[in-house]
């Protein structure tokens, strides 16, 4: 097949950044020993939750490499997963967003060809995330990352409306990845890794919903948001978000036309484990706007199996997804 594969939704850390994390990532985040197949290893914790399981591919850009060949994977566009670097004081935190983008700035020019980068941002300091934004994309970076919540605040919170002006200026795509949602002690998203399973679909949902219903894509047309895991649950509920706007006086506050007129303005990738949920979410997505993305390195990513199941389509939609997409909106 002559249709290259461009994955938008995989990550990369750095030891200097995992250490960063355990000096002043506290009381909130910690990294614990845990039990993995065949072993143990370490995990990132909130608040005590396990969400994220730390293995050598998360480090190590030439075993990455060797994988994406294993998999037959050409383009890796990759970004800092949860917690980003929404912790710390203002220096911390804009040190962070360096740090990490630096790492990926060095790995890009290592191998062009094969690896791209999101930037992080302190989000909860503006004025130092436009710049590292500015600085970031003057350096290579081809979109932004961005957690669904940042520090439990909502993405439309009006404190992050220049960074939004910004990355509209500049036209790019943003990856939405969940991090546990606020509530997450209460609802014990500790057990049975909750967190990963139904934690992140409820935060990348609730995000992306909130956006619609608040007239996020009206005010930034530029732009273009990339929902996690298949748009969390919004294929299966924007139906419902359609109804409450057509019944209920609360939908219709800040938009005058039906949430699902916004899904055009917005993009998914493919980190789904059914074919039934693939098709569901090119359905409701539209075939344009579906990005193959693995998830790869953590645990449950899946460069092989997510391949396969976008393969098993027709060659249309297979087409673009793999990267036709891709190279479309990040002008690749």
């Amino acid at each position: 097949m002559n249709v290259p594969v461009i994955d938008v939704h995989t990550h990369m850390l750095s030891r200097e950044f995992l250490a960063v994390l355990k000096e002043h990532g506290g009381p909130i985040y910690s990294v614990e020993d845990v039990p993995v197949l065949g072993g143990t290893s370490q995990a990132i914790h909130k608040n005590g939750a396990m969400f994220m399981t730390l293995f050598e591919e998360m480090f190590d850009y030439d075993l990455r490499l060797q994988k994406m060949n294993d998999a037959k994977v050409d383009i890796a566009i990759v970004s800092l997963t949860c917690p980003n670097v929404y912790w710390g004081d203002v220096e911390i935190s804009a040190s962070t967003a360096r740090l990490i983008n630096d790492n990926m700035i060095f790995e890009q020019s290592r191998n062009p060809d094969r690896i791209r980068f999101l930037c992080s941002l302190p989000w909860q300091y503006p004025e130092e995330a436009i710049k590292e934004l500015d600085r970031a994309v003057s350096l290579g970076a081809v979109g932004v990352m961005v957690i669904a919540n940042i520090a439990e605040k909502q993405l439309i919170d009006p404190m992050f409306a220049p960074v939004w002006e910004a990355i509209d200026k500049h036209s790019l795509p943003v990856l939405v990845h969940p991090s546990l949602p606020p509530g997450s002690d209460f609802m014990q998203l500790d057990v049975y890794h909750l967190a990963a399973s139904t934690g992140f679909l409820i935060d990348t949902t609730l995000a992306i919903s909130t956006m619609i219903m608040d007239g996020f894509f009206d005010r930034y047309q530029n732009l273009k948001i990339i929902a996690s895991h298949g748009g969390g649950t919004l294929p299966y509920t924007i139906g419902r978000l359609d109804q409450i706007w057509k019944c209920v006086p609360a939908g219709r506050e800040k938009i005058d036309r039906l949430p699902s007129s916004y899904m055009p303005q917005i993009f998914a990738d493919s980190v789904v484990y059914r074919q039934s949920a693939l098709q569901l979410c090119v359905a409701e997505f539209g075939e344009d706007n579906v990005l193959y993305g693995s998830d790869f390195p953590h645990n449950i990513g899946d460069m092989v199996g997510i391949l396969e199941r976008v393969d098993a389509m027709a060659a249309g939609p297979r087409d673009k997804i793999r990267s036709k997409n891709a190279q479309r909106i990040f002008n690749l």
